[in-house]
């Protein structure tokens, strides 16, 4: 498992502000189509999303370029957080890129603060997914766009923890 990220000091966004992005590569030793389909099919995607002790009780998805999701993570504390966003890049088996806003359960964008959580979140964030066949594994990519400082660790972690989960219980699709 190899985690790179770009500290808010050596990357650049267009125009004036910084931020911090979130990349992480991955091998799973699966083929590209069971990973893809726990990105895309909720109710597989439902089985891993969420770092170590929570859970995904709800997940919708229209998988295609101009879909929008819905998910809920629950934590151990039985917090809901529920995210929303559209696929505004859809090639299938090889890259997924979404938007990721914080919502309410009927999708409508709410702010991070809201749910308690500390930094300087913009209104929109960007997810892309990357995959490539490698021999029967699939290598991901997973760039993460937009987290702020004071919560980029806490977002690293909980996306390994994420994968971890992906990797256990894929095999079982």
């Amino acid at each position: 498992m190899e985690t790179k990220t770009k500290s808010r000091e050596d990357v650049k966004q267009k125009g004036s502000s910084l931020q911090n992005d979130i990349v992480i590569q991955r091998v799973f030793d699966l083929p590209v189509s069971k990973v893809w389909q726990a990105l895309t099919v909720p109710e597989k995607f439902k089985k891993w999303w969420g770092p170590k002790g929570f859970s995904c009780p709800y997940s919708t998805m229209e998988a295609r370029q101009g879909g929008k999701y819905l998910s809920c993570m629950l934590g151990p504390d039985k917090k809901e957080y529920w995210s929303t966003g559209v696929v505004n890049e859809f090639i299938p088996e090889k890259k997924l890129v979404v938007t990721d806003s914080f919502s309410d359960s009927k999708g409508n964008i709410t702010s991070a603060s809201e749910h308690g959580l500390p930094g300087k979140w913009p209104r929109e964030l960007l997810i892309t997914f990357e995959l490539q066949e490698a021999d029967g594994a699939t290598k991901l990519k997973l760039t993460h766009q937009g987290v702020p400082p004071e919560m980029h660790d806490e977002c690293t972690k909980g996306w390994n923890e994420s994968f971890d989960k992906l990797e256990q219980n894929i095999r079982k699709f």
